[in-house]
């Protein structure tokens, strides 16, 4: 039988193509608007392919009938603003339905023009788009109706379903990594989507899977970032036919270190967020990785984050993912390459869609075909390594350069969570979430979530707060910690907020943050465990009782307060 044909539209670097053609398949076309997209993909597909606006099929079945007859087609649309990650899941979702649904308009033509021999359509997309998109569309949903009355075919029937649709997570199917998605289609001699068997299993389940892939035995595999040019022989973690020499490994032997400002920002997110559950800093490395994302970033809550192989302190202490680490962890083979700087392979790797995840479903379309599957998945042996732009340099990066906040940045910081309270220090109203003020405010928050009850301390609050102190035990040490020696590292707010946005300290004063991580260490060398009851004096309100901890956080957030705004 003849080699099926595939089509990828929105196809980015080429990861759903890259399982089909495991898999035996036939890429003959991948549209793309993104020149460095485009690139990729012929790179790694020996195709000739040119950028293109898949809008241009918005309005027009005639640019549609140009496009060739296939036996698949497959498409990944963009998912930024589904995403619920983007803008806190509040960004504009109308782009991603149009574009989606213009995708949706080609396989209809496609799928229901005379003699169609399309097999079979699959669609990949972040979870948060079914929240968007019908359980099915009619031809006249499709701007179809004049296309459907020409071929006799009444414009309100059903074009294509996808209710039928389903979230899986890739490392089910063999990817190092924990990213949900939902994919759509339909194996139309079925008119249905068949979901093929997972591969792998979690470690705590039973049964004869092998268990998930992790992080571990990724970065093993790929070797030390900092390691020397040599002609040592890797194998891909993944796919154990290609055997390569270190030196042709692109885009790993490079170094992803952090300046000090950007971990410890990711690490605080992390392990002490406002509102959010506690992660891992760094990375659990014996699991999958979590989700690849499409930035390059160090100072997210997001971020993912290794301790780095360099012996390094502060600046460089911990990096980010090289680009080839995170193309394993995608699930491209090591001879995959990406076209562009470092921040374009970075959204080339994170938008793709896995490719043991495409494989998976390519596998059963073969089985339901009557095809023989085909156990050991073609692919590049070999790297074609000319014409790229190889990040790798074998060289230790220098730190001379830290990044600098935007004019103006609001700081929020609490010292820890406890008794489901926050006490905070922060250069605007929180209450009232605006931009960042000449006055920094000291505020509680009752509960952990997003929008709980916020009350905000004048500045004289303290004054208060101190004779209670003085009550308990260390209480009068830790008054005279705040006011002899700490207090004058504290600056005033213009020159706080000048050390906050070039995220350093100067002189014998520290910024805000550093200010935050003294406090709370020198609370918590205090061990202290009891409650604060309530009684006659109320410091907060709708409680009875809190942490003693958070007594001592408030008073001395509140005597910042003071010094910085008087």
């Amino acid at each position: 039988m003849r080699q099926l044909s595939v089509i990828d539209f929105f196809c980015g670097a080429g990861g759903f193509s890259e399982g089909f053609r495991q898999q035996g398949f036939e890429i003959i076309l991948g549209i793309d608007c993104w020149d460095p997209a485009i690139k990729t993909f012929n790179h790694n597909f020996n195709l000739n392919c040119t950028p293109k606006n898949i809008l241009e099929y918005e309005n027009s079945t005639e640019e549609i009938d140009k496009l060739p007859d296939t036996d698949i087609i497959i498409g990944s649309p963009p998912c930024v603003s589904f995403s619920s990650s983007n803008k806190s899941g509040k960004a504009d979702k109308t782009i991603g339905v149009r574009l989606t649904e213009v995708f949706l308009r080609i396989i209809a033509v496609k799928k229901n023009q005379p003699n169609s021999k399309l097999r079979a359509w699959f669609m990949e997309n972040v979870s948060n788009s079914v929240n968007y998109l019908n359980d099915y569309y009619t031809f006249k949903d499709l701007n179809l109706s004049k296309w459907a009355r020409k071929h006799k075919i009444n414009p309100n029937k059903k074009a294509l379903v996808l209710k039928n649709r389903q979230i899986i997570n890739s490392a089910d199917f063999g990817s190092p990594q924990i990213r949900s998605r939902v994919i759509s289609g339909e194996l139309v001699k079925k008119r249905k989507l068949v979901i093929p068997a997972k591969t792998h299993k979690p470690f705590e389940e039973e049964g004869n899977l092998p268990s998930y892939i992790t992080l571990k035995q990724i970065k093993r595999a790929l070797t030390k970032p900092n390691s020397i040019k040599s002609n040592k022989i890797i194998t891909d973690p993944l796919y154990n036919s290609i055997k390569i020499k270190a030196f042709e490994l692109s885009d790993h032997f490079y170094d992803t270190g952090l300046y000090k400002c950007e971990w410890k920002q990711s690490n605080f997110l992390k392990t002490n967020h406002p509102y959010m559950g506690k992660m891992a800093f760094p990375e659990n490395e014996n699991k999958p990785s979590r989700t690849i994302t499409a930035t390059k970033i160090g100072t997210s809550r997001e971020a993912i984050i290794y301790k780095s192989e360099f012996n390094r302190n502060g600046n460089g202490e911990y990096r980010t993912p090289t680009i080839r680490e995170a193309a394993s962890l995608m699930g491209f083979p090591i001879t995959y390459q990406f076209f562009g700087s470092e921040g374009v392979k970075c959204k080339l790797v994170g938008n793709s869609v896995c490719p043991l995840v495409s494989r998976a479903f390519a596998k059963q379309v073969r089985k339901d075909l009557g095809l023989k599957v085909i156990k050991s998945p073609k692919v590049v042996l070999n790297p074609k390594l000319n014409g790229i732009e190889n990040l790798n340099s074998y060289s230790v990066k220098r730190f001379n350069n830290p990044p600098r906040r935007n004019s103006g940045s609001r700081f929020r910081r609490h010292l820890f969570k406890d008794g489901n309270i926050t006490v905070t220090f922060s250069n605007y109203d929180i209450k009232k979430n605006g931009g960042a003020a000449s006055k920094w405010l000291t505020s509680v928050q009752y509960g952990n979530g997003d929008g709980f009850p916020t009350f905000n301390y004048p500045d004289t609050f303290y004054t208060k707060i101190e004779p209670i102190l003085r009550k308990f035990k260390k209480g009068d040490q830790f008054v005279e910690f705040i006011n002899n020696g700490f207090s004058e590292k504290v600056a005033k707010s213009q020159k706080l907020q000048e050390m906050y946005e070039l995220q350093r300290s100067a002189g014998r004063f520290l910024e805000p943050t550093e200010l935050m991580e003294e406090l709370s260490k020198e609370i918590e060398k205090l061990n202290l465990f009891d409650l604060f009851i309530q009684n006659e004096e109320t410091i907060f309100k709708q409680k009875s009782s809190v942490p003693l901890k958070q007594i001592f956080a408030l008073y001395a957030i509140n005597r910042i307060s003071f010094l910085v705004n008087n």
